[in-house]
């Protein structure tokens, strides 16, 4: 008989050590989330596939090469302005995929159910998820369903796998930055955050804070159309634009440089930033990317995502630089420079 496997020798890794028990932090997508993966998921998990850090893994299976990604979804509340928590899950699989360049195909999906969940809620969910795939031209294809008793959920948590297609020739990787590249945002940046938190704390604006959920590997196509040489995408979601070029930044090991004044900030999400203390680069957003791109076909790029409808407002806020490896800095309206440090925790817990 085989022995019995030993799981008694785990002893947690010294940068863990100052948290013995999970913090909200550790979902935020910041620092301590990082923590968490590099330390003790990545160790233990080690495969090509997955040192990557990349929201998808792209594996050649039979001369295909496919993108493979998960995630799960727990926002509240779980119906928001713009969308609920069915469409975000639809739109940010998608997403996840859409970043290595690849044309989504298939979805999974599997519902925990919290008891005394109203049926009337459960189905508008599952109606507008069911609408978000066929927007986006995905299919549903296999799922499960769980029920946990009253108080041990919080209604409803979806959690998602995904397929993808890479085309031949696009190779989009987290540590593809280059010194002289350039830094594109494909729109307003903030717009999911400050919905949601306008939301949770009954806030109220001249303008109505919508969020900006939208799948964006039509717009990845277009960009790829324009020039396939893109080097880094990623969709701005949890700790925003600031967490992603951290990311980047670290993996790369190049530095990053910003112009404050470029950044696409909608009025009303920057009232809304001002009044909570917030700063617009380190909220969620759920419809907007990051590209990094050659200075050579950064015109070409940002022409095509001005023509498609997610990209109107792109812009370029900044380039990839020799200085400071590993680190970003923004320069300010009034001639400064700070740095754009990686969130440490949770600035807006379950907001994706």
């Amino acid at each position: 008989m085989a022995d019995t496997p030993n799981f008694e020798g785990f002893v947690c890794p010294l940068p863990l050590r100052d948290y013995p028990q999970i913090v909200l932090g550790h979902g935020s997508g910041g620092r301590l989330s990082a923590e968490l993966i590099q330390h003790l998921f990545v160790p233990l998990f080690d495969n090509p596939a997955l040192s990557g850090l990349n929201d998808q893994a792209v594996l050649t299976i039979n001369g295909a090469r496919l993108a493979f990604t998960t995630d799960s979804f727990v926002v509240q509340p779980l119906f928001f302005p713009g969308g609920n928590i069915g469409s975000l899950a639809v739109h940010g699989t998608v997403n996840d995929l859409a970043m290595s360049g690849a044309q989504p195909l298939f979805l999974s999906a599997g519902f925990i159910l919290e008891e005394g969940l109203a049926m009337d809620d459960l189905g508008r969910i599952a109606t507008s998820m069911a609408a978000a795939c066929r927007d986006a031209g995905v299919q549903l294809v296999t799922g499960d369903t769980k029920v946990v008793n009253k108080g041990s959920g919080d209604g409803v948590f979806i959690n998602t796998a995904g397929i993808g297609l890479v085309p031949d020739g696009v190779n989009i990787a987290a540590d593809r930055a280059r010194p002289g590249d350039v830094v594109i945002v494909s729109g307003t940046v903030g717009d999911h955050g400050m919905a949601i938190m306008s939301v949770r704390e009954g806030l109220s604006f001249e303008t109505e804070l919508v969020s900006d959920s939208a799948p964006l590997h039509t717009l990845v196509a277009a960009m790829l159309a324009a020039s396939p040489d893109i080097h880094c995408l990623r969709d701005a979601t949890r700790g925003g634009v600031a967490a992603v070029l951290n990311e980047l930044a670290g993996q790369s090991q190049a530095g990053f440089e910003l112009d404050e004044t470029a950044i696409p900030v909608r009025p009303a999400v920057m009232a809304a930033c001002e009044m909570l203390g917030m700063d617009p680069l380190y909220v969620a957003n759920e419809g907007k990317l990051v590209a990094v791109v050659p200075a050579a076909s950064a015109d070409a790029v940002l022409d095509a995502m001005r023509a498609h409808p997610l990209g109107a407002d792109a812009a370029i806020i900044g380039q990839v630089v020799e200085a400071h490896p590993g680190m970003v800095l923004a320069r300010t309206a009034i001639g400064g420079r700070r740095v754009v440090d990686m969130p440490l925790g949770e600035i807006l817990p379950r907001i994706c």
